[in-house]
């Protein structure tokens, strides 16, 4: 049976659309998937993301195995900071994607995907034989919202906390909001500025209708995940299941830059991971818009001068853009301008490589530590 998050009766109330995602019962959108998607790129929306999973690590051996996990220099985090990680297994394929915040000295918070928590989990316990280390799955005691677009500074200052006293992006604090203890970071999932709010379950409630009441002068509504997988299409932010897999490593996935080329800590996957940074891939993620009219597909072929040499991972309809767009991967390195197919229904479609993200993102880009 599908989980639900605390936020499930006020989604019913909103008028949402459940749909089940990950094994959760969740809203795919309210007042409709582009409405809601640009009222984040213009003004805010608020996301129920509570089905994100929570592991507090810490002990005195926290850092040496999250450095053992995954590529970044884990070392180099300083309190309150964050970092997007990918977590490889033995032959550098990823078991997810990840971001690690470091609270304070021995002790990090690590926000993992909702399909990945169990697995996730076992693979943590797994690599800490040894270790003193205290590794605490929280996900059923915490619940977790997503406040981003342009006014969420705007809102988070209504509710209590000034500009001045936010986290600068990709940071974290600790702080209060109308009388519950909460994780306020600066991150988020689609290219705009943003917040997660990280509090226990039973303030949930209570802060998702006050954040909707106090953000009403500045726009906010309440989003789904349709809005929020077009808004990270477009702001070309890998999905873990479409884009990312076992199969395929942080290179392949063209994310080579978050990748340090001078961590001296060995790490899963570290072996193979340094031989395609020096050596190449046979297999690219790239981006492309269509030039003919189709809208491309998860898992829809993609073809080089009429032979197949791909397969799309992530594409749909890009309304900031007014285009259709996607990312696949292929096995030729091509720049960008290079014309490509799509199959379509038993039908090649032309498109062309572009560069990403498809939008600027508006959030500073992340540190490669």
């Amino acid at each position: 049976m599908a989980k639900r998050t605390k936020l499930y009766d006020e989604h019913l109330k909103l008028g949402a659309k459940i749909v089940e995602f990950a094994g959760w019962e969740m809203p795919v959108q309210y007042s409709g998937i582009i409405d809601e998607h640009n009222n984040v790129r213009n003004n805010a929306g608020l996301f129920d993301v509570s089905h994100m999973g929570e592991f507090f690590v810490s002990g005195k051996d926290a850092l040496k195995l999250l450095q053992k996990l995954v590529p970044q220099n884990i070392e180099k985090l300083t309190d309150g900071k964050a970092v997007y990680c990918q977590l490889p297994n033995e032959n550098g394929g990823l078991i997810d994607d990840l971001i690690i915040y470091r609270l304070k000295n021995e002790e990090y918070l690590v926000i993992v995907n909702a399909s990945g928590i169990e697995k996730d989990y076992e693979w943590f316990k797994q690599n800490a034989d040894g270790f003193d280390v205290k590794i605490e799955d929280k996900s059923d005691e915490y619940s977790l919202l997503a406040l981003q677009g342009p006014k969420a500074k705007k809102i988070i200052a209504k509710l209590g906390i000034s500009e001045d006293e936010q986290p600068k992006f990709f940071h974290i604090k600790y702080a209060k909001l109308n009388g519950a203890d909460i994780l306020l970071a600066r991150t988020g999932y689609t290219g705009e500025d943003g917040f997660e709010i990280l509090t226990k379950n039973e303030n949930i409630v209570e802060l998702w209708n006050l954040i909707l009441e106090k953000g009403a002068e500045f726009g906010v509504k309440p989003i789904g995940l349709g809005a929020r997988d077009t808004l990270r299409l477009e702001a070309a932010l890998p999905l873990y299941g479409n884009d990312l897999n076992e199969e395929t490593t942080p290179v392949e996935s063209g994310l080579s830059w978050f990748i340090p080329k001078d961590k001296d800590a060995d790490y899963n996957g570290k072996a193979k991971i340094i031989e395609q940074l020096k050596n190449g891939v046979k297999k690219h993620l790239i981006g492309f818009k269509m030039t003919d009219r189709a809208i491309p597909r998860h898992e829809y072929e993609l073809y080089i001068h009429g032979e197949k040499a791909g397969i799309v991972t992530s594409g749909g309809f890009a309304p900031t853009l007014n285009e259709n767009i996607g990312l696949g991967y292929i096995e030729e390195e091509l720049p960008p301008g290079s014309e490509i197919q799509v199959m379509v229904r038993n039908k090649l479609y032309n498109a062309k490589i572009v560069k990403t993200p498809f939008v600027e993102k508006k959030s500073k880009k992340m540190d490669n530590i």
